[in-house]
């Protein structure tokens, strides 16, 4: 299934035959579009978003959020792909990894402080 034509491009998303199947995905990384846009569209907030993908900032996660809703068919001709994709392989939508209603981003709650590592002790040798 190829998708739609992207009506209106952005700075730091990119669709390439040759990457991620012609999805579109974040530009220096393969953190797909359609992954950033079903957490943000299932109620997750940017904020979490940004600690689960700390590397690509806040620039292009804006940047991919605006994409994805700048070219909605092109979000939904891929979301349907990624569906089918997983359907052949047998894996329903509730084994989906964007599928947030059924997964949670490992993270603490929103308001808690970063965890520090335990202390470690030296032993006298």
């Amino acid at each position: 299934m190829k998708l739609p034509i992207v009506l209106v491009p952005h700075p730091h998303v990119r669709v390439d035959g040759n990457v991620l199947g012609g999805s579109p995905y974040v530009l220096g990384s393969r953190v797909p579009v359609r992954r950033l846009w079903a957490f943000f569209k299932n109620g997750t907030s940017v904020e979490r978003i940004l600690r689960r993908y700390p590397q690509l900032g806040a620039a292009k996660v804006f940047d991919a959020l605006a994409f994805a809703l700048d070219n909605p068919e092109v979000m939904t001709a891929d979301m349907q792909r990624e569906d089918e994709i997983l359907k052949k392989a047998g894996m329903g939508p509730a084994n989906k990894p964007g599928n947030t209603e059924q997964m949670e981003l490992p993270f603490a709650a929103e308001s808690a402080a970063p965890a520090r590592p335990a202390a470690r002790s030296r032993s006298k040798r």
